[in-house]
């Protein structure tokens, strides 16, 4: 549903709007102006019109003088089958860090059936607090029951700050939640910071195809929202020994209230697993075409690891863009990242610096990889890449 409202009864078909669309949203059918759902609300048309025959919906205003009654950090648990996602603990981790600095205390959120063991896992890993609903209708991901609840919790408890994993369910709750809730969503976030003199929470995401890094604040609505990529922080380590409070809640709608049914599962065969691999050979530019990736590939075989690729190799059509590394690709964090014919654009170094170790494989000695690589080779990596491979096989036993 595009947000931009036009009067057709007004409109003259100037095209005055069309022209000053920065998204191209507008669009002249039979002389009268049209808007598509790539609107954005940004109100660049408004002004432009001479007959004043566009207008937005009303914001509701901020609730500025009531922002102090939110309070404390929220994290979702994600869970599937009764297992919980490794990105939530990851987001339990940072929220617990964040919590600490904003003197506050961490609540986790969890959703399902038959997961007390999970609500018991989030103590060890750092919540204060867990909210545990569980009910059938819960028992696998659904948009509308989860949603229901989260922001039924929300508008009880009204904390000052929530965060979700930027998991494919993550991403499709927090942007309903967000919406029934009208405050602010910072998606895909990569960093994420307490401001110490506003207190507000900086959120660090790319921005324009990953060519800036853009700090975002949600001064005037709550909860601040935001989800983070895989594997951006460090998984933390569980205390079993800590206390916590598990607090039992209802559910906001019963089965009969939700629409959509699952039916089945079915797992996708040979999905790259980039976010949880331990080792990673990634291929870019310098492999030089699609049977440039055969020597990549081989290596990452021999140790086990997963095929990661640069966004220059993806977009030239060489490799699928499951294999992509780097900002608008995954964010990973393996133990050993091998870079094959990778110069290191700050959008790749983005996605793969924290790996523990990483080795750069490139003829260029000036190549930026080599500033974050812990053992660099200058080389041509198709004398290189294959030479490591057969060392590998015999320590290996391969």
């Amino acid at each position: 549903m595009a947000l931009l409202e036009i009067n057709g009864e007004e409109c003259t078909g100037c095209g005055a709007c069309i022209d000053v669309c920065p998204f191209g949203s507008l669009t002249l059918v039979e002389d009268i102006a049209e808007v598509d759902e790539t609107c954005t609300a940004c109100g660049a048309c408004l002004d432009v019109c001479p007959v004043d025959a566009l207008s937005l919906p009303e914001r509701p205003e901020a609730p500025a003088e009531g922002l102090e009654a939110y309070q404390g950090l929220w994290v979702w648990v994600e869970q599937f089958q009764g297992e919980a996602a490794s990105i939530s603990w990851e987001m339990v981790g940072e929220g617990r860090k964040l919590a600490d600095q904003r003197g506050t205390t961490l609540t986790a959120c969890l959703l399902g059936h038959n997961v007390e063991h999970i609500a018991k896992q989030a103590v060890a890993y750092g919540a204060d607090r867990v909210f545990w609903v569980d009910d059938p209708s819960l028992a696998v991901y659904r948009t509308r029951p989860y949603a229901a609840m989260l922001v039924a919790l929300v508008r009880q408890y009204k904390p000052e700050i929530f965060l979700l994993g930027a998991s494919s369910r993550g991403r499709d709750l927090a942007g309903s939640v967000a919406t029934e809730l009208y405050t602010g969503l910072t998606a895909d976030c990569t960093g994420l910071d307490i401001d110490p003199e506003t207190n507000l929470l900086r959120q660090t995401r790319p921005a324009f195809g990953g060519n800036i890094m853009a700090t975002i604040i949600c001064p005037n609505y709550r909860p601040q929202m935001a989800t983070v990529r895989h594997r951006v922080f460090e998984m933390p380590v569980a205390d079993e020994t800590r206390q916590g409070q598990i607090v039992p809640v209802q559910p906001a709608m019963g089965e009969d209230e939700v629409a959509a049914k699952v039916v089945d599962f079915i797992m996708e065969q040979g999905e790259v697993n980039l976010a949880d691999a331990k080792i990673i050979v990634s291929g870019g530019r310098g492999v030089g075409g699609p049977e440039g990736f055969d020597p990549v590939r081989k290596l990452a075989e021999v140790l086990g690891g997963a095929l990661g690729a640069s966004r220059a190799a993806v977009d030239a059509g060489w490799i699928p863009y499951a294999h992509q590394v780097g900002q608008t690709g995954r964010t990973v964090r393996p133990d050993l990242y091998i870079a094959c014919g990778i110069s290191g654009a700050v959008q790749h170094l983005a996605g793969m610096s924290t790996a523990k170790v990483i080795v750069a494989i490139n003829k260029d000695p000036e190549a930026p990889i080599f500033t974050v690589a812990n053992y660099g080779i200058v080389g041509d990596l198709f004398q290189v890449v294959p030479a490591l491979t057969e060392q590998f096989k015999k320590k290996l036993h391969k």
